[in-house]
Parts: structure tokens; C-alpha cells; sequence
């Protein structure tokens, strides 16, 4: 929770806009509770069993991950994984690099299949 604390903290002080925590399921209850304290948006996804993915921050960043509506950060698109990136603060040019080669991979496998 040191490191929810400190997303919190730096949400605060405007570093970021938008926080994905991953974590265990049992800190879902403090977690809302803190969050709905400090009136921060929120969106919860149980990832597992045992963890969920907590998005935090700007209500407009929120809307876009109720807006893409997908709970498995695996099924997001490339386009909704790049933007996902750039939201959460991620290196540009690097989330660059990452867009181009999945798309890259997903051609040459429907070159292959295809």
C-alpha cells in the first residue's frame, strides 16, 4: 500500500493524470475507501482471483477506461494500448516502438495464416 500511498501523492501534486495499481484483492475495500475520501475517480477490474487492477486520476482519463469498457488490459487493441500508455505518463517514443512492432507481429502472423 506504500506505493498506492505514494500514486496518490503524486497524483496530488499533479504528476500524473491517470495511475494503473495492480494489487490484491483483499486492499480493494481501503483502497476505495481512500480513494472515495479524497474524491479521486476511480475504476475497478478484478484481473484474477486474487488481484485487480485499480485505474485512478482525472475524471475525463476514467471515462476513456469505462469508455474502452475491457477489464483484460490483454484484449485492449494496439490503438487502446497506445493511447493507454501515453494517458498513464509511459515514454512516448517508446509506446511508439511498442505500437509498431504489435502491429508488425499481428501481419506477419495473418501473412502467415492468410
Amino acid at each position: 500500500m506504500e506505493i498506492f500511498n505514494h500514486h496518490i501523492y503524486e497524483y496530488e501534486k499533479g504528476l500524473r493524470n491517470l495511475i494503473l495499481y495492480t494489487t490484491k484483492m483483499l486492499n480493494k475495500e481501503l483502497i476505495e475507501i481512500r480513494l472515495k475520501n479524497k474524491k479521486i475517480p476511480y475504476i475497478i477490474y478484478k484481473v484474477s482471483k486474487d488481484k485487480i487492477n485499480v485505474f485512478f486520476g482525472n475524471n475525463y482519463c476514467i471515462e476513456v477506461i469505462e469508455e474502452i469498457d475491457k477489464s483484460d488490459l490483454k484484449d485492449y487493441t494496439d490503438e487502446e494500448d497506445f493511447m493507454l500508455g501515453i494517458m498513464l505518463g509511459y515514454d512516448r517514443v517508446k509506446q511508439c516502438e511498442r505500437y509498431i512492432k504489435r502491429k508488425a507481429e499481428k501481419e506477419s502472423v495473418e501473412d502467415l495464416v492468410g
